[in-house]
């Protein structure tokens, strides 16, 4: 379970604006890449993490010389590289502090969430329907849990997702809004909040319901 956290970091080191990755992300995906696969050479390993090949035969000089990790010669052009006993025991450490940083950033979100959506709860606007059936959709229903508000319907644009499973909810299309009573609709999709806005607008008007973005 620890090694699917390096699919998050690769994200976070390919992908991030905000979150820019630091030295220790960079080491941490290291080590946990090499842990899985020992075999993996220079040119994969900075394939996966979005790093040059100079930047990667960098840092593993660095880890070798920390004593973290070995180099094994396969041939007379290429290494075999393999954490050792202080590698693996800072991989683990280090995916310890990561993970505690990430749970509080995810509650820091949730807690945003909720405070979002106080104004609805004073209104006793209870209802909602989420528009997104993505990672933001995931961290929305997990801050509802701990709230008054129901979930009537999860929606997306979608059509592979039409019809399937999240969390528990079927995924619909949008047009079940005009069959659904709902308070308030939540965009859960933060890279398309404007786009899904203008979609709602006309239907709001006609059915009644509040439009909450992020």
């Amino acid at each position: 379970m620890e090694h699917t956290t390096n699919k998050v970091i690769q994200r976070l080191i390919s992908e991030g604006a905000y979150l820019k990755p630091s030295k220790n992300t960079r080491v941490l995906a290291i080590l946990d890449s090499l842990a899985q696969d020992s075999g993996i050479s220079q040119y994969e390993l900075g394939k996966r993490l979005n790093l040059s090949g100079a930047m990667i035969n960098q840092y593993l000089k660095q880890l070798q010389a920390e004593g973290l990790v070995e180099f094994l010669p396969v041939n007379g052009k290429s290494y075999h590289y393999e954490l050792t006993v202080d590698g693996e025991r800072q991989r683990r450490r280090m995916f310890s502090d990561y993970s505690s940083e990430t749970i509080c950033l995810y509650t820091t979100i949730k807690d945003f969430v909720l405070e979002r959506l106080e104004e609805l709860e004073r209104r006793g606007m209870s209802r909602l329907a989420l528009f997104g059936a993505s990672e933001t959709c995931e961290v929305v229903l997990s801050a509802l849990k701990e709230s008054s508000f129901q979930v009537v319907l999860v929606m997306d644009n979608n059509r592979d997702k039409q019809g399937t499973t999240f969390l528990g909810h079927v995924v619909s299309a949008p047009h079940l809004l005009e069959q659904v009573d709902c308070d308030a609709v939540v965009i859960t999709s933060f890279g398309r909040q404007d786009e899904i806005y203008e979609q709602l607008e006309p239907v709001a008007a006609k059915r009644g319901f509040e439009i909450v973005r992020f």
